[in-house]
């Protein structure tokens, strides 16, 4: 093994096995232990590599003959799941520098439910066939990436692919050599959830527990962002929270094709650790589609907010909204610490203020209704006459925060 580390080839060696090779060989030769955790389902001739294909489904208990009676979708998911056991084996080990994986679209499923199981911070690149379609269902909310593979690979190592899988390798061990890993701090780190619709607020509120010591790490409330943000709660890495863009809740709760609908649950995991939160319905007045021609036909005669060519708001009924609130109060009502919830009266977002293309206050207050009803007796709720983006709501936001967490740092 280098002294650098080990990277991890990760591939369907009956299929790709020149391919897998090529790469061990070029990490190899550049001082790093290339390894090959081989995905296939079936022999794969006479090639020797560091973890056969029978013995990564035996990491998970399941031999050949079990491997074989599975559907094919079961047995993907299973050499998924022992690629990503040996991966932590090695990371746990302190021998993993990354992870690189080529593949079509089978080999490509594999490597990503094996990348996932790895912790952020780790180097993650697939090289894929499908990498310029859908990406959403790989990657989900982790940092692996995705390189288009530009030409097929048919266990054959050409001009073209030769260059992407190098460039592939390369990028593992440039991040191997010169990244930093993701770290974990005492305390004073404070999530924060946005969008261009609530980032007035947003910044604000972030500007303010900064200058008082705090280290805001932003998500983007896209559905992997908030679900990013559940993750490193979950791991431990957050200490406080600042969710005042929770528009994903609107589409975990009533779906409708919105574009960010959340990969895991919103709204849990600081609740369960108990720590503290400030809770908005920052954009929970409108659905997200792509460009205008996805809006579902049921949805094209409401009021709509044309974002950009890829992205299109399209306000909630007051039906849907209602359903979205009463669900924020119940997760708000299963928190183990402190929280309170600040509600604007005003709008929930830029374009839901006064002469906005969004602007419904009658929904706004049956939404705000809906929460304030709903949220058990001694949670700190308080309705405030202002839009979400108006400096008195940003302030309030974070002078919430700042109590909670004890104050300014340092």
């Amino acid at each position: 093994m280098g002294k650098a580390g080990v990277i991890a080839v990760i591939a369907t060696v009956d299929t790709k096995e020149k391919e897998a090779f090529f790469l061990r060989d070029h990490i190899r030769a550049h001082g790093f232990g290339g390894v090959i955790i081989d995905v296939s389902t079936r022999d794969s001739g006479q090639a020797r590599v560091e973890y056969p294909w029978r013995e990564v489904a035996a990491g998970v208990g399941v031999g050949e003959a079990a491997l074989a009676a599975k559907r094919r979708d079961d047995m993907m998911r299973t050499m998924g799941e022992g690629a990503g056991k040996i991966l932590l084996d090695l990371y746990a080990k302190g021998a993993l520098a990354g992870a690189v994986s080529v593949g079509g679209n089978q080999g490509t499923a594999i490597a990503a439910i094996a990348m996932r199981q790895l912790p952020i911070g780790v180097p993650k690149i697939i090289v894929s066939t499908v990498a310029s379609g859908q990406i959403r269902p790989y990657v989900e909310y982790r940092d692996i990436m995705m390189m288009f593979s530009v030409a097929d690979f048919v266990n054959n190592v050409n001009r073209v692919n030769r260059a992407i899988m190098a460039n592939a390798a390369g990028a593992v061990m440039g991040m191997a050599r010169m990244g930093l890993p993701l770290s974990r701090a005492d305390g004073g780190v404070v999530a924060a959830t946005a969008f261009g619709n609530t980032d007035a607020a947003v910044s604000r509120a972030g500007r303010e527990l900064a200058g008082a010591g705090y280290e805001v790490v932003c998500f983007h409330a896209s559905g992997a962002g908030g679900s990013a943000m559940e993750y490193l709660i979950e791991r431990g890495f957050i200490h406080g929270v600042l969710d005042l863009t929770t528009h994903e809740l609107l589409a975990e709760v009533c779906g409708c094709g919105d574009i960010y609908t959340p990969l895991r649950p919103r709204l849990v995991e600081a609740g369960r650790a108990g720590i503290p939160q400030v809770v908005a319905p920052g954009a929970l007045e409108y659905f997200c589609f792509g460009g205008a021609d996805t809006i579902p036909a049921s949805h094209r005669d409401r009021p709509t907010h044309y974002h950009n060519p890829y992205n299109t708001n399209v306000r909630a009924t007051r039906e849907e909204g209602v359903k979205a609130g009463e669900a924020l109060a119940a997760k708000v009502n299963a928190s183990t610490g402190p929280v309170a919830v600040l509600l604007p009266a005003r709008g929930f977002s830029e374009n839901g203020r006064s002469g906005g293309s969004l602007h419904q206050p009658e929904i706004d207050q049956a939404i705000i209704e809906a929460i304030r009803t709903n949220l058990r007796a001694g949670i700190d709720v308080e309705v405030v006459d202002a839009n979400i983006n108006d400096p008195e709501f940003s302030a309030l936001a974070a002078a919430k925060l700042l109590a909670m967490l004890g104050g300014r740092r340092g």
